[in-house]
C-alpha cells in the first residue's frame, strides 16, 4: 500500500499543472483529498493515480483491421 501524502504544490509538480488546476479538481470532487487546517489540502498519492487512471485515454482495440 502507498501511504505517501502529497501537498497541493506537489500534486501539480506531479500533474505537471498549475496550483490552481489541482485546487479546481478537488473543488469539482475529480481528485479526492482531505483538508487540514482551514485552507490546506492533503491528496494520497494513490489517490492521484486513481484520478490518472480515470482520465487516461483508452484505445480501443480495432478488429477487422490488419495494417
Amino acid at each position: 500500500m502507498n501511504d505517501e501524502i502529497f501537498t497541493v504544490k506537489q500534486t501539480a509538480e506531479y500533474l505537471k499543472i498549475s496550483d490552481r488546476s489541482v485546487h479546481k479538481l478537488i473543488l469539482d470532487k475529480k481528485l479526492l483529498a482531505s483538508k487540514v487546517g482551514l485552507r490546506s489540502w492533503r491528496i494520497k498519492k494513490a489517490d492521484i493515480d486513481v484520478f490518472l487512471h480515470a482520465n487516461a485515454n483508452v484505445v480501443e482495440e480495432e478488429t477487422g483491421f490488419s495494417g
